[in-house]
């Protein structure tokens, strides 16, 4: 009966020990193999985003960043002088693909880059009311969503061209100690035809993979390690069987108790 109740109680201890353990022990950034060039034409196939109906574009007048029009127009026209720095500078494109802007109208923007859209927005200014306008273009409605093993899950808004993995895990606080840095998801494309990008964090090669270049919509998500798997599992395991090993435990003490 001792020798049971001996075992037992060292089955206890070591759940209890076991369910305490989570070191994680992650690698990142080793030299493993080199990209191939199908991961190169990969990235160049998908381009730069393209302007779409129903996006939001924030334009600015660098020479005057509280306004979107200044008072060095030519001509003497109505500026229509915008109030705020923020929201008033946000436009979005109608239906047809055009966006109303102050002082010069209607333009078409949908289907340019935003740095070809600019171009135009500011040629528009030059011609016909700014003496040598710095016209600023931003895309402000274009996110990625981060899940899994980050400090912070979410929405984040891309707020430059070419934003990448690595700057967009820092943003969100960096990998858990419970990612698997090896198994990084990007899940990118349409709801019907979505395609998912392995990548490998513990490579050094993932600093330079063009596919890890993140575009509007994508899913980001880092999975939990094994050694992270097994220790919550076996947490759940203990948090049930440890209280009726406490019983059994008890009984068998009261029982050895009542003999004697």
């Amino acid at each position: 009966m001792r020798q049971l109740i001996y075992s037992f109680s060292v089955l206890g201890l070591l759940l209890v020990f076991a369910s305490c353990s989570t070191t994680q022990y992650q690698v990142l950034f080793q030299q493993k193999k080199s990209l191939t060039d199908t991961a190169y034409q990969t990235a160049n196939a998908t381009g730069e985003y393209r302007i779409k109906s129903q996006d939001i574009l924030q334009v600015r007048n660098l020479q005057d960043t509280k306004y979107l029009v200044d008072n060095s127009a030519k001509n003497n026209v109505n500026n229509n002088v915008l109030n705020s720095p923020t929201d008033n500078q946000n436009f979005q494109v109608d239906d047809e693909g055009f966006v109303i802007l102050p002082a010069i109208g209607r333009i078409k923007v949908a289907g340019y880059t935003r740095g070809e859209a600019q171009k135009l927005v500011e040629d528009a200014y030059r011609k016909s009311v700014l003496v040598n306008p710095i016209i600023e273009l931003k895309i402000v409605n274009l996110k990625v969503t981060m899940l899994g093993e980050v400090r912070s899950q979410g929405n984040f808004p891309l707020t430059k061209d070419h934003t990448s993995l690595l700057e967009m895990i820092g943003a969100a606080g960096g990998i858990t100690e419970k990612a698997n840095e090896s198994n990084v998801k990007i899940i990118r494309g349409t709801e019907k035809n979505p395609k998912v990008i392995l990548v490998d964090l513990g490579d050094i090669q993932s600093v330079n993979d063009p596919r890890t270049i993140l575009q509007n919509g994508d899913i980001i998500y880092i999975a939990q390690n094994k050694r992270a798997t097994r220790t919550d599992n076996l947490q759940s395991f203990s948090t049930v069987f440890q209280p009726i090993l406490l019983l059994f435990n008890t009984a068998l003490i009261v029982l050895t108790l009542i003999r004697r």
